[in-house]
């Protein structure tokens, strides 16, 4: 098992039998008795000209059967949950359908002025922090693509609308790993969302806080380490590896 894991870690695509040996501290003798067995069941396939070994197709029909059964809210739903009650905020889970986005999970705050949004409802990938946070991780002709098909309409006065600045808060956003908002979905509200990978670096999802502007400061130091450590989490249950 240490061997076929193995070939799921590396960055390489195909291994030799001195590297995997190397890597795991085996004889090379050992090593190739257990590639033999793995390619027996298919799992291990290896290239008769060069005699490095990859990943065969039965191994890739067991990530698909994992993907299959992923169900990325109830992964969240923990994770929402903690975040709520360590900052007695509104933790938002939201998806991407298509060239909008909407909520589908929240953990509201305790708090007695607090906010609460609606699930299911379409949203712009221009207008807030977890859509935005969407649109930030695409590559530029996806984000170029979307600009050119829906003029940058405005939700609240708050809004992006001018694709240049628009592009530029999306580079910012890249940088430094979150989004944030100030009233530019809902008025009076403040935001911050962080994305969700899975095994191949897409962004799946968005997990989000938001409160009251008048109290909440989405930017500070502790509640964007909580945030991105709840993202973590969930990405690592997808198959992400940073970098």
């Amino acid at each position: 098992m240490d061997v076929l894991l193995h070939f799921g870690r590396t960055d390489q695509p195909d291994l030799g039998v001195t590297e995997i040996a190397t890597a795991l501290g085996l004889t090379k003798a050992a090593v190739h008795r257990i590639l033999t067995a793995l390619r027996s069941r298919e799992l291990i396939t290896v290239d008769p000209v060069t005699r490095r070994y990859a990943l065969g197709h039965a191994a890739v029909a067991l990530g698909r059967a994992y993907l299959a059964r992923t169900d990325v809210r109830a992964m969240a739903a923990p994770e929402l949950k903690r975040l709520s009650e360590r900052t007695h905020e509104t933790a938002t889970l939201s998806m991407r359908r298509g060239d909008t986005r909407l909520y589908v999970d929240q953990v509201v705050s305790d708090q007695e002025l607090r906010l609460e949004v609606s699930l299911g409802i379409p949203f712009p990938l221009n207008a807030g922090a977890s859509s935005k946070a969407f649109l930030a991780f695409l590559p530029d002709f996806e984000v170029d693509a979307y600009i050119a098909r829906h003029p940058l309409e405005a939700v609240t006065d708050k809004t992006i609308v001018d694709p240049a600045r628009l592009r530029k808060d999306l580079a910012a956003i890249r940088k430094r790993g979150y989004a944030t908002s100030l009233g530019e979905r809902q008025a009076g509200a403040a935001s911050v969302a962080a994305p969700i990978f899975d095994h191949d670096g897409r962004v799946v999802a968005v997990i989000g806080l938001a409160g009251p502007a008048l109290r909440f400061r989405p930017d500070t130091e502790e509640t964007v380490t909580g945030l991105l450590a709840a993202a973590a989490r969930i990405s690592a249950q997808l198959g992400h590896r940073p970098g």
